[in-house]
């Protein structure tokens, strides 16, 4: 069994995070999950869930009702003392989904200035998986380059972009195709969208 840290950054498209973690509770044994300031409201306008709380124990137990998972473990953003934020806690890789413009410049610049950007710089110097969600549209200059030097050093670069060969019928159908992407980029089996054949 596997265990993945997932954080949920303030942009658009959080839906794509609320519903690759309820597919990691599948499978994985632990999934370590941080959300920043900003997402919370973000999450409650594209999900409905409200997963605001005043302490990080009150948050966390929102979550867990959510997904009806003891496996999850919250740590709010500031909290630099988490296991996540040190290289001896050893996990399979991070998915930041989405992944706003300045998370992903605080990742490319080694800047660490809250836990979603530490836990990040942590899986990039251990040498496991990383994988970012950037929810922009169009990208800039600056977006791309930040991205191109990330992908140089193994950071996989995957923009929440659904397909439609397989026929998406509802929004769920578009929203498991980018999820299942994600998951095949970790090497995550499921069974979220048929293949290509």
């Amino acid at each position: 069994m596997k265990s993945f840290i997932v954080a949920i950054s303030g942009a658009s498209g959080s839906i794509y995070g609320v519903r690759l973690i309820e597919e990691l509770l599948r499978s994985a044994d632990n999934v370590y999950l941080c959300v920043s300031r900003q997402a919370f409201s973000i999450i409650k306008m594209e999900t409905g869930a409200d997963w605001s709380g005043k302490t990080d124990a009150a948050i966390e137990k929102k979550i867990r009702k959510y997904y009806s998972s003891g496996k999850i473990k919250y740590f709010g953003e500031d909290n630099l003392a988490s296991p996540v934020a040190s290289g001896s806690f050893i996990t399979d890789g991070m998915f930041v989904v989405p992944c706003s413009m300045k998370t992903l410049s605080g990742i490319a610049s080694g800047y660490a200035n809250n836990l979603i950007e530490r836990a990040a710089d942590v899986v990039i110097k251990e040498g496991r998986k990383l994988i970012l969600a950037p929810r922009e549209m169009p990208f800039g200059a600056i977006h791309l380059e930040n991205m191109l030097k990330l992908a140089r050093i193994g950071v996989t670069i995957a923009p929440p972009v659904p397909a439609f060969y397989q026929g998406p019928q509802t929004l769920d159908d578009a929203v498991n195709f980018v999820v299942g992407k994600l998951l095949d980029s970790a090497g995550v089996k499921h069974d979220l969208f048929k293949r290509w054949e």
